[in-house]
């Protein structure tokens, strides 16, 4: 259990640091979508690679921003149910969920996604747009943020059975008292 414990450090560390980092590109995306709305109206002047930028910017925070939500717990559950729920049956419809439809999901996801990454490298896609941006890093962030949902959702899974082993605070509820062998 120690292994897996170190394990799910590890993911939640890599995926705090990514989400956190992620979170600048909501920035950068107002600044180029600031810029942009300006200079066509100042200066009647425009062009699609700005707006494929925008898209790009929001693409990326969304997608890299998913296994940390994971890991704060702020993602998307039914709590008028959940809350009603004890934090044991919480964590195994968590584990259950987790392994059953996350992990799956994520890998079908990030499995199929791949093919169309190295079709778009291999030719060097671009837009359809004139003067659009190239397409292949957009398509390595499907891949890529999937696979760290599913190694998020792993590390969640694991810190679920150590919360019911007693080895660790209820990862859902951090400000639970912590006792230990329950």
């Amino acid at each position: 259990m120690d292994a897996l414990l170190k394990f799910s450090s590890l993911v939640d560390r890599v995926n705090e640091r990514i989400g956190r980092a992620a979170t600048w590109l909501t920035l950068a995306a107002v600044v180029v979508c600031t810029v942009n709305a300006v200079v066509r109206y100042s200066v009647n002047m425009s062009s699609n690679a700005w707006l494929e930028m925008q898209w790009y910017l929001n693409s990326g925070m969304f997608l890299l921003v998913a296994a940390y939500a994971l890991k704060m717990n702020a993602h998307v559950r039914i709590d008028v149910i959940a809350g009603k729920l004890s934090p044991r049956t919480q964590a195994w419809i968590d584990i259950v969920g987790g392994l059953l439809f996350l992990l799956p999901v994520c890998l079908i996801i990030a499995w199929y996604s791949w093919p169309a990454l190295v079709s778009s490298w291999n030719i060097n896609e671009m837009s359809s747009d004139h003067g659009g941006l190239i397409r292949w890093p957009m398509r390595l962030l499907i891949p890529v943020a999937f696979v760290m949902l599913a190694l998020q959702g792993l590390s969640e899974v694991v810190k679920r059975f150590a919360f019911l082993a007693g080895r660790i605070p209820n990862p859902a509820n951090p400000a639970e008292p912590h006792r230990e062998g329950v």
